[in-house]
This record gives structure tokens, C-alpha cells and sequence, in this order.
């Protein structure tokens, strides 16, 4: 059974049911964990409580703070001595890469580097504080030395309210989020955005898919490695104390990245270097070795 394709529930109309349907994704990937989750779950504690700490009410947000600038830098880098593949992890119930439902991949204007706004018929923006992601492909099998010039990278998350383009209710008519590039010499393609929300039961991330070819990418065919991105935490509750991300103040202060269910086994490859400041807005640089 392929481990992206499962089904979502559907949300009702407001925010905390907007969770909700999130939620009911996170549940349907805990079969797909497979590889390397569930035995480690099952030896730490049964899959029940933590099941029900993921699913923890979020009824009421915290106060709204002040954006003042606040700069960091934090995170690791994902190469050095070791050198190992990017760890494999479920692409979610939300890849609108038409493994599930859309398939935004086929469609034109999805090669782009900015992707808060859509593109196509749809218009929305999403709004956040900036974020700049980097990501360096390289090759593994050459002790990551050789970057992967003409791979490409699908790259997608959810937004400041914590919902996915193309299927979260008030979204579905939106793409923004998601987009395409091909890597250039130096195996690095870049995306600017906002920075995503922590939405119940999931530390903040990113989702990414790479292709050996930007033809492979905007075909749908072929995927290299799909993995996720993890953010540090400072950088986190410094973001989550300006306007519009309440929500996430909440549900990150549940959260750990050794309680998360993807990052809980290990996240030094996945964990972004984060530098900025919520004035001029942050970058996230990973090395990806395939």
C-alpha cells in the first residue's frame, strides 16, 4: 500500500473544525509509519495516549503579542562527516501531487520560486511572516560532495492558519504554497514564502519531493526521496508571538521534537539552520542528500 495514498476527512466551517480535518491526516498516516515509527511508539508508550494528546482540545487563544524584531540563527546542517541519505517520511494526506486527490504538479505556473500567491485562476495570498527556503541537493553515493545540478524540487506546506491549498475548507479553491525548481549548479533551489503554523499534533514543517529531472517533477513521475523539514524551536516561539499565529502558541507548548510522530526518531538531517528576524523575515537552508 502506497504510504501517500490515503484518505482525509472534511472540516465544517471554522477554525478549530479546520483542525479537525488536519487531524484526521495525521491519524490515517500512523499506519504509514511503518519504516521506522511505529517501533519505536510502541516501545515508548501505546499509540493510544499519544493519539490522544494529538487530538487535545484547542479551544481558546493565546494572547496576541507584539511583532517586534527579534533576530536568530539555529538549526544544524545536514552535511559533515556523516553522510547519509535524507530520511524517508510520509508525504501526508495533503501531497497534491495527484497521489491523493489534486495534482497541482501537471499544471502551468507551478515551476516558480515565490509561492505565497497562486497561480492560475485562483488569486489568494498567504499572508505570514517572510521566509526564505533553501535547499542543497546532493549525492550521497559520492559522500554528498557532488550537488545534483538539474534534479528538482516539489516543496509544499500548510499556512499561518495551519491549512493545506486544494483541500482544506477555505483553501480548495487555492495553490499557493506549493511549487517547483530546479536545482542549479550548485544543487540549490529556492523558495520564498511565509512561515507555516503549528497545527495540532505536528511540530512545524515543511513537506518537500525531490525528482531527478524538472520534467519528472512537472509530470508527476519518478520521485527521488520525499521527506520534511523541521524548524528549531526558539525560531518557532519567536514567530508564533506575532499577530495571526495565536493558534500556534497553543499547540506548539504541547509539542516536542522527540514527541512529534515523524521527527521522534531522529531529526539532526531534517532540522533547518534558521536565521533572521520577524522584521525582515527568516531563511531555512538543509542540505538533502539522495
Amino acid at each position: 500500500m502506497s504510504e501517500k495514498k490515503h484518505s482525509h476527512s472534511h472540516a465544517h466551517g471554522h477554525q478549530h473544525e479546520h483542525q479537525d480535518e488536519i487531524d484526521g491526516g495525521l491519524v490515517h498516516d500512523l499506519p504509514r509509519f511503518a519504516r521506522r515509527r511505529m517501533i519505536g511508539l510502541l516501545a515508548g508508550a501505546s499509540v493510544a495516549p499519544l493519539l490522544a494528546a494529538c487530538s487535545a482540545d484547542s479551544d481558546s487563544s493565546a494572547s496576541s503579542s507584539s511583532s517586534a524584531p527579534s533576530s536568530s540563527s539555529s538549526g544544524s546542517s545536514s552535511s559533515g562527516a556523516d553522510c547519509e541519505v535524507i530520511p524517508s517520511e510520509t508525504a501526508g494526506p495533503y501531497p497534491g501531487d495527484g497521489s491523493n486527490g489534486p495534482n497541482v504538479l501537471k499544471e502551468s505556473g507551478v515551476v516558480r520560486r515565490d509561492i505565497t500567491k497562486s497561480f492560475g485562476s485562483a488569486s489568494g495570498v498567504a499572508e505570514g511572516i517572510p521566509l526564505t527556503v533553501t535547499l542543497t541537493v546532493v549525492d550521497q553515493s559520492s559522500g554528498c560532495d557532488t550537488p545534483m545540478e538539474g534534479a528538482a524540487v516539489y516543496l509544499w506546506h500548510c499556512d499561518r492558519a495551519g491549512l493545506y491549498s486544494l483541500y482544506s475548507e477555505g483553501a480548495t479553491e487555492e495553490n499557493y504554497l506549493r511549487g517547483v525548481q530546479e536545482a542549479d549548479e550548485k544543487g540549490r533551489v529556492t523558495f520564498t514564502s511565509i512561515f507555516p503554523a503549528c497545527y495540532t499534533g505536528r511540530w512545524p514543517h515543511i513537506h518537500f519531493e525531490v525528482y531527478g529531472s524538472l520534467d519528472d517533477a512537472t509530470a508527476a513521475q519518478n520521485i527521488v526521496a520525499t521527506s520534511q523539514l523541521a524548524f528549531p524551536k526558539d525560531v518557532c516561539d519567536t514567530v508564533y508571538a506575532t499577530d495571526g499565529y495565536e493558534q500556534s502558541v497553543q499547540n506548539l507548548s504541547r509539542l516536542t521534537l522527540e514527541s512529534d510522530m515523524i521527527f521522534s526518531d531522529g531529526y539532526d538531517q531534517q532540522l533547518a539552520t534558521t536565521e533572521g528576524d520577524t522584521d525582515k523575515g527568516y531563511t531555512a537552508t538543509l542540505t538533502v542528500p539522495v
